[in-house]
């Protein structure tokens, strides 16, 4: 299993993942045309894609999935209520598969493990993606309220994370934003703030977590550097001695193979005192 981040933040947010032969997009927040200049930069050809899954409504994970799917025949998964949500974007000429939180289907090589999430969308969702031949797992929650139990269980044990890392508190205050965006960014259905972040993911460590990726972060109330500082401190602190890294809003990420990080990690990445 490998994965790239194609881009994260406020103006779009699709992440790639391979299982084997099968290729996989969560969310499609891009144009397509933007989308495959994205793929391209990884050698991907966009009719490779086997499937779409779409977490939630909001513009910023679903503006490119109705002409990406049209135009390349790629399936769309995705929930009632989102598909409702989403229907100007949808014309009727795709391949649409509905599926329900708590309720795992596959596609291709890849299991799909959908979870409830807390944000102010429709019908939100997180996704933990699992390659059950091979045992490895990527948990993908990048608008996410607050973490529960329900979200907690659903992203234990993977291999690799992309985790919300969207605001510091204090850039929070100062952002150009009216009082009451910023209320709702830091409520139980905004967003995670760095070290709200930083605090799930050390809940989440274990000694086959080898790879974290923050993402989502917002351009007018966070830094790459500060969100990279807050969460690295505390994973260190942790004992997590896996590849910590920000997604870019432009550029995709290198792709991360967990398989490899996983044999480069050693029988035992860390050990609790």
């Amino acid at each position: 299993m490998r994965f790239s981040v194609l881009g994260s933040g406020s103006r779009g947010n699709a992440t790639l993942v391979e299982v084997g032969e099968t290729r996989l997009l969560v969310d499609a927040g891009f144009s397509a045309r933007d989308l495959t200049r994205r793929l391209a930069e990884l050698d991907v050809d966009p009719e490779s894609v086997d499937g779409i899954v779409v977490t939630h409504d909001h513009g910023d994970h679903t503006r490119g999935i109705g002409v990406f799917a049209r135009r390349y025949g790629t399936p769309i998964w995705l929930t009632d209520g989102t598909r409702d949500a989403c229907a100007t974007l949808l014309r009727g000429g795709e391949t649409l598969h509905p599926y329900r939180p708590g309720h795992p289907f596959g596609v291709g090589a890849v299991r799909v493990e959908p979870f409830l999430t807390v944000h102010d969308a429709v019908d939100p969702v997180g996704v933990a993606l699992a390659d059950p031949e091979n045992g490895y797992r990527l948990g993908i929650a990048t608008d996410l309220g607050r973490p529960t139990s329900g979200i907690r269980l659903a992203l234990a044990e993977c291999d690799g994370l992309v985790l919300e890392a969207n605001h510091d508190e204090s850039l929070l205050q100062e952002a150009p934003y009216p009082w009451s965006v910023k209320a709702r960014i830091r409520s139980s259905h905004g967003h995670l703030s760095n070290h709200a972040a930083a605090r799930f993911a050390c809940e989440l460590l274990h000694e086959h977590l080898t790879t974290v990726v923050l993402a989502h972060l917002s351009a007018e109330s966070n830094r790459p550097s500060l969100a990279h500082e807050v969460v690295g401190a505390a994973l260190d602190r942790a004992g997590f001695t896996g590849t910590l890294t920000v997604a870019d809003q432009d550029h995709p990420t290198p792709w991360f193979d967990l398989a490899r990080s996983r044999v480069a990690s050693g029988p035992s990445q860390f050990r609790l005192l």
